[in-house]
């Protein structure tokens, strides 16, 4: 695994973003012989691509505005992803209850799920739908009143950030290829028509000037923000952001086998709510508004925290869910691109993905969804490989992740300490959140307490000697962890 030990000064290709789809062009490229440096300001997969609603799907509600080549790419890469992670991402069933005020009726959804069906190819598990008694025995304490039964269909549930890590530990296994976290590009110039990047550590502040043949930015949310820093891009604004919130609840109080998706009659109109089992915890988003706060530093409002409880007792009215319930939240920004069809409609926009070539050394990629992330940036790991007279070949990605991770999502254990150093030695954190969020999938002390009864600040306290000679991490960071 090459990692950031040694800078060199020229690159063939930099990537400035380390999500899911730097990542997978990281991967695409340097399977392909392509010599890449992937470059990424916080830790990998550290912002939208940690932020998701934790699914592989082809997107079903994207079928009323007629998405059908999206669709289709997106259940034909979610199938691929189940096949290829079977440790990081599983296929479940997804419960659609049908009320008599529903927009959609049972008749309605039936041929939607159809059509979901075909548009795999038929590689989904076929889809079912329930009467209002098969319903309720599948999904106890949901609100029977005007229910009168629900479609099934299927796609996947998954570990997003663990997705990332294991993309980018897969393309490490590769000659010249290098990837370094926590380094921030904090200046971009063409000097000699060469791309000069100034690169920045987050912990020394040490500053280091690199040159590279071709740049990649893959930089979600912040792709406007960046590039319009530097007048030789000649930027326009593309994005239409959009934040998603979520909320953990603890399965103790919400007791559902199978995730089930809400659709709520109210004023958001199409706006769909995804109630999803993960172990002891559920996960439940995603709302869909304009973001008001730092790109960096998202948060749920209190307003939309409400808006998700609220629907959530509609549907389990016997629960009485209110934040006391909560055991973790998180929100991230969707990086769509504007859409001249569907004005400032954050729905009703396309989760297409463009690229875009400033200079012709420079590419840019934005919008698109998780699931596509390995096909989105095919139109740009081919144009580098012909521009260094490479052959591509599309099918390398196909391919099973060949690393995977020391701790894994739906078989979790808590590690030993011959794990957290193996973890620290192979999968590259720099710091205690590194670690503790996307190395050992732990968002918040409350989920910790709904795995084990180990106490956190001792269990790490009492690793502290160890884990100290290969991450940042004090007691204060420990107790500073919420």
């Amino acid at each position: 695994m090459s990692s950031d030990t040694h800078l060199k000064t020229n690159y063939k290709t930099v990537i400035v973003g380390g999500g899911i789809v730097g990542a997978g062009i990281f991967r695409d490229l340097v399977m392909n012989g392509v010599e890449t440096l992937l470059v990424e300001a916080g830790d990998f997969s550290s912002q939208t691509s940690e932020r998701s609603s934790k699914m592989l799907h082809g997107g079903i509600r994207y079928l009323e505005n007629f998405d059908f080549p999206l669709v289709f790419e997106a259940l034909h890469e979610k199938n691929l992803w189940l096949k290829l992670t079977p440790h990081l991402a599983k296929e479940v069933p997804f419960y659609l209850p049908v009320y008599k005020d529903a927009k959609r009726p049972l008749w309605m959804i039936r041929v939607g799920l159809y059509l979901y069906d075909l548009l795999s190819s038929f590689k989904n598990s076929p889809y079912t739908t329930k009467n209002k008694n098969e319903t309720l025995h599948d999904i106890p304490g949901l609100n029977p009143n005007g229910l009168t039964g629900a479609g099934v269909y299927y796609d996947g549930i998954m570990d997003d950030a663990k997705i990332t890590l294991e993309v980018i530990y897969d393309a490490l296994i590769e000659p010249h290829a290098y990837a370094i976290n926590h380094t921030k590009v904090v200046n971009v110039r063409k000097i000699n028509n060469k791309n000069t990047l100034t690169l920045k550590d987050e912990f020394t502040g040490v500053e280091t000037n690199i040159v590279a043949d071709q740049v990649v930015y893959a930089l979600g949310p912040f792709t406007d923000q960046f590039l319009k820093q530097y007048s030789f891009y000649n930027w326009q604004d593309v994005l239409l952001p959009s934040k998603g919130s979520h909320i953990w609840i603890s399965a103790k109080d919400l007791p559902l086998t199978h995730p089930i998706v809400m659709t709520p009659q109210d004023e958001f109109g199409d706006r769909v709510i995804f109630v999803i089992p993960h172990g002891e915890k559920v996960l439940v988003g995603t709302t869909e508004v304009p973001n008001k706060d730092d790109l960096f530093h998202v948060k749920p409002t209190e307003e939309e925290i409400q808006y998700l409880l609220k629907n959530l007792n509609v549907y389990f009215p016997n629960l009485n869910l209110n934040k006391e319930n909560i055991i973790g939240s998180f929100a991230g920004i969707r990086p769509l691109v504007r859409d001249a069809n569907s004005g400032a409609d954050r729905g009703k926009t396309s989760r297409e993905h463009r690229v875009f070539q400033p200079s012709s050394d420079t590419y840019v990629i934005a919008g698109g969804k998780y699931t596509t992330f390995r096909v989105m940036g095919r139109e740009i790991t081919q144009k580098i490989c012909h521009r260094f007279g490479l052959s591509f070949n599309r099918d390398k990605t196909e391919t099973p992740l060949r690393r995977p991770s020391v701790v894994a999502p739906f078989e979790w254990k808590l590690p030993t300490e011959e794990d957290l150093i193996q973890i620290c030695k192979t999968e590259m954190p720099k710091t205690f959140e590194d670690l503790v969020v996307r190395r050992l999938s732990v968002p918040t002390r409350r989920i910790w307490a709904e795995k084990t009864s180990k106490s956190f600040d001792e269990y790490f306290e009492l690793h502290l000697h160890s884990l100290i000679k290969y991450i940042k991490i004090t007691n204060q960071d420990i107790r500073n962890f919420k």
